[in-house]
């Protein structure tokens, strides 16, 4: 029997640990503990690229509440991921790559692959010899997991070929304690909020794990309940819910925060894009953020008020503050609010002037009609460009699990890996890829992944030929269009091409094709090429913009 190398040791201990999925694209440098976590019962999802694939591990992550796991080639294997492992970096994604390194000078492979993880925003980290490989792993492991963050564990050649030390025994991590803020913070926050007469809680990335303690809270207090966009869903089906805030919010939404007199961030960043660079804040609205991490605080606007904590325990001790005092307001919580949330609370609810252009959608049509399609447990991955709001706005969710945002770097072509991973994650689900055509052109290989698992992934492209954001931005000031502009392409064709069902839709009727597809095994996915029209901008559009 051949001798247990540090690869296959690092593999066995992560499957040991339960990793349960992995995905990547296996090279030299990353084939033996590829082998190693498959053995010891991980799957491996290989992708065509690896970009896709450190997209697909954020979605997983996201997804499915494990840790996502990236496996990847030393030097090219790893910057190919780049753009993925960015996005993840920057949403605090638990994901933990797993790269090849090669030491030698003179390899062609040879970069500095720690600079490269510091430079986006992860951390980096290595296995630095056979005897501290355990312990190693099990920091960077820890790192990922408890600290919320993207890890880049280097796995140098030669230290993999070694002789692993047996036992291989990790050093067991303690989870820390959900930290709350401290006994002064939670009074003064306790004072703000009975002080208030029209409170508004906006909930983050950080608080997706708070619904309970915030809803508790806000009952309380008499706040209304708003969400950034990557926590869409979370308070799907409270009367007093107003979605999500920022550029997306309704009309409704937009004015009850607008005139709320307290505002407060539960682990969001309260940046640009959730606040609409500062429109939704009235000059006498009195700002609260609070978040684990000390430098988010009043990060991206003035605060009154800070809190360091997690935001389900500090939720919990306001409350018990409140309850101590023997508090409880209606606050901004009545029957008229109620009232007009229940008739005005979504976008399909404000009317809208069909826009009129031969052969073309209008996206609002075709979302809207697709929400009708849709079962309701659905994932919706949403990509970045102009029509991303027609999708993450019309398309219902039933919780946050259930809508994939990747937007923190910005990047298109993000959209369809996102998909594949969250499919992956949630199979009970049917999954959709909402894509610009420029983004599912720039990911379309990995059709071919979601073909080969076997994905019922609906994939629907909004088609306009056309970079639509530079357009919108640029056409009015008379600017030539000609490089964001593109020739007519067959997408559904394409799609058939990879082995999908395929259909263009140009009129609601187009849809049939995709009702009868959803109704049926769903043993492939679909493609949807709609021809959506191009002559007016996304409402959001202008108001992104205005930060650049």
């Amino acid at each position: 029997m051949n001798t247990p190398t540090v690869a296959d040791a690092v593999g066995t201990a992560l499957a040991r640990l339960g990793v349960r999925t992995v995905f990547g694209v296996v090279g030299s440098g990353n084939f033996h503990v590829t082998n190693a976590l498959t053995a010891a019962g991980a799957r491996f999802v290989a992708a065509r690229h690896e970009g896709g694939a450190a997209v697909m591990a954020d979605a997983y992550a996201r997804v499915s509440g494990e840790p996502g796991v990236l496996c990847v080639h030393q030097g090219p294997g790893l910057t190919n991921a780049m753009t993925g492992i960015t996005e993840a970096a920057k949403s605090r994604t638990p994901m933990l790559v797993l790269a090849a390194e090669a030491t030698a000078a003179r390899s062609n492979f040879a970069i500095d692959q720690s600079a490269l993880a510091a430079a986006v925003g992860a951390v980096p980290d290595r296995v630095n010899s056979a005897a501290t490989a355990a312990a190693d792993l099990a920091r960077a492991y820890h790192t990922a997991t408890s600290e919320r963050r993207t890890v880049l564990l280097n796995l140098p050649l030669d230290v993999q070929a070694a002789p692993a030390p047996m036992p291989f025994d990790l050093p067991a991590g303690r989870a820390a304690a959900p930290l709350a803020a401290d006994h002064g913070a939670i009074s003064a926050l306790a004072d703000a909020l009975a002080a208030a007469r029209r409170p508004v809680f906006i909930a983050g990335r950080g608080a997706r794990h708070a619904k309970k303690a915030l809803t508790h809270l806000s009952e309380r207090t008499g706040a209304l309940l708003s969400t950034s966009a990557v926590s869409r869903g979370l308070f799907r089906g409270d009367p007093f819910s107003l979605d999500v805030s920022g550029g997306f919010a309704t009309p409704v939404a937009a004015e009850l925060i607008r005139n709320a007199d307290l505002l407060v961030g539960w682990g969001c960043a309260l940046n640009m894009w959730t606040l609409r660079h500062g429109a939704l804040v009235g000059d006498e609205t009195i700002v609260v953020q609070v978040d684990l991490d000390p430098d988010a605080l009043g990060a991206h606007r003035r605060i009154d008020l800070g809190l360091v904590g997690d935001v389900a325990a500090t939720a919990r001790d306001v409350a018990l503050e409140l309850q101590r005092r023997g508090y409880h307001a209606t606050g901004y919580r009545s029957a008229k609010v109620a009232g007009r949330l229940a008739q005005e609370g979504r976008w399909r609810d404000v009317p809208y002037e069909e826009e009129a252009e031969d052969g073309r959608i209008d996206p609002r049509t075709l979302s809207a009609a697709l929400d009708d399609l849709l079962p309701a447990e659905r994932t919706v991955a949403v990509d970045s460009g102009n029509f991303m709001g027609y999708p993450a706005m019309f398309l219902d969710v039933p919780d946050p699990e259930g809508f994939v945002f990747t937007q923190a770097f910005q990047s298109i072509g993000l959209g369809l890996a996102t998909a594949i991973g969250a499919a992956v994650a949630r199979p009970d689900r049917l999954t959709v890829a909402a894509l610009g055509d420029g983004g599912a052109l720039m990911g379309i290989g990995e059709l071919e992944t979601a073909v080969r698992l076997g994905l019922g992934l609906l994939v629907v492209v909004y088609d306009d030929e056309a970079y639509g954001a530079e357009v919108h931005h640029f056409g009015p000031d008379g600017r030539s269009l000609d490089h964001v502009t593109f020739p007519p392409v067959d997408i559904a064709g394409i799609g058939r091409g990879f082995g999908c069902a395929g259909v263009t839709v140009r009129v609601p009727g187009d849809l049939t094709a995709v009702a009868e597809w959803i109704s049926g095994p769903r043993e492939r996915p679909m493609v949807v090429d709609a021809k959506v029209t191009r002559s007016a901008p996304s409402w959001w559009l202008a108001e992104a913009f205005r930060g650049h």
